[in-house]
């Protein structure tokens, strides 16, 4: 008779039970280890990435900007009075010189007025000798006029000094003396009266000759401002150089001030460089500046900043006071490189991309063994291609500065 033993069973689902929750437990233990473990650092190739050395030392801060060579000297030339364009004589490119006639204009008004005014100051002219001539015999008529009035009161004191020791004697009564003295005195007054009058006549010409030559200068002015517009009318260059521009065609009818043509020396050049706002703060007057022809390196240094922003830039005028490299001509593009200062024993890389000067960035450090750890790093003043490290590295540190962001959301890198 077979025994029933239920004891089996029961230890079988007990060990069943005891191996599945063991199991449980392992599969448990693995997810956990398994997501503590950080994910793979993705590989790199070495050398698709750019990377620096972070040095100490000094370093130069410098800002660059594109530009151009223009012409230092320039002179517009403008039309002195309305006229109508009759022929333009020298084109654009060609080499002048001061006496060059570049436009024939023409206006009748002007040579009108010409010819009045030269025939006002002629007759100005004629009317002072006129004038002259008369004022000058008034006054030989007053100068005579004096003369006798003067050889009477000579005459009259004489007679009167005579009379007076004849009187003295008792020879003449004395009554006749003293007439004559009277008639003495009486002369001398005269006399002093026609020394005045004649005084004053020479002041009063003197005046008169004086308003008579102001307007002869001034009728001179007239003339020699008619005639300086009649020699407008022949457009001359005034310096020596190339001419650029002759915005007027021929025929066409122009007022006064309009700017018929633009005369350049090629000599003499200066660049005017476009600096971004951002780095233009830093700039002023003097500062030493490379400028780049392509053809080779001129210095200069800063001679003007322009107040107004244009465009997101600041324009810099940049003075060239040397020898310029074959090819330098006027409108040529060039770049420049403005020196802003040089700072002593500071830390400093290469300028990582999208690097702004004192900010709180990012960057991949690399250890000897090829890995590349992300680190908080503190950067300061900045330069066109270095930067100030303030904190979060040291000097040796090895960094990738080419731009990572395929790679934000990982904070280890390994480079192969």
């Amino acid at each position: 008779m077979d025994i029933q033993r239920t004891d089996l069973k029961i230890r079988k689902r007990r060990q069943r039970i005891i191996y599945g929750v063991a199991g449980a437990i392992a599969v448990l233990a693995a997810g956990i280890v398994i997501a503590r473990l950080e994910p793979a650092a993705p590989s790199v190739e070495r050398g698709t990435v750019w990377s620096d050395t972070v040095k100490r030392g000094e370093m130069l801060r410098e800002v660059r900007g594109p530009g151009t060579l223009v012409p230092k000297a320039i002179r517009w030339i403008a039309a002195e009075t309305d006229a109508r364009v009759e022929r333009i004589v020298v084109k654009p490119g060609a080499q002048v010189e001061p006496d060059t006639v570049i436009v024939e204009l023409s206006n009748p008004v002007v040579e009108d007025q010409l010819a009045a005014a030269q025939a006002e100051f002629i007759a100005a002219q004629a009317s002072y000798a006129a004038r002259e001539s008369e004022l000058e015999s008034q006054l030989l008529d007053q100068r005579a006029n004096f003369a006798a009035v003067e050889a009477e009161y000579e005459g009259a004191r004489l007679q009167a000094e005579a009379e007076g020791e004849l009187a003295s004697k008792g020879i003449i009564p004395r009554i006749q003396y003293q007439r004559s003295q009277l008639a003495a005195e009486s002369l001398k007054v005269r006399l002093e009266i026609e020394r005045d009058r004649m005084s004053k006549s020479r002041q009063n010409i003197g005046k008169q000759l004086e308003a008579e030559r102001a307007r002869i200068e001034q009728l001179a002015r007239t003339r020699d401002l008619r005639q300086r517009q009649a020699d407008a009318l022949q457009l001359r260059a005034g310096i020596a150089g190339v001419l650029q521009q002759v915005p007027v065609e021929e025929g066409q009818q122009v007022m006064a001030g309009t700017n018929l043509a633009r005369v350049a020396r090629p000599d003499v050049l200066m660049a005017e460089l476009r600096i971004p706002e951002t780095q233009a703060k830093d700039i002023a007057i003097g500062q030493k500046v490379k400028v780049d022809t392509r053809n080779g390196v001129v210095v200069g240094e800063v001679m003007r900043i322009d107040p107004a922003v244009l465009n997101g830039t600041v324009q810099i005028d940049v003075d060239l006071p040397g020898e310029l490299p074959p090819g330098a001509r006027p409108d040529l593009s060039v770049d420049g490189t403005v020196e802003i200062e040089r700072l002593a024993d500071v830390l400093y890389v290469g300028r990582p991309a999208f690097g702004q000067p004192n900010s709180q960035t990012t960057l991949f450090r690399i250890d000897a063994d090829g890995r590349a750890v992300r680190v908080p790093v503190q950067l300061g003043r900045a330069s066109v291609n270095l930067i100030e490290v303030v904190q979060g590295l040291q000097e040796g540190d090895k960094v990738i500065l080419s731009d990572t962001s395929a790679w934000d959301q990982h904070d280890r890198l390994r480079l192969n």
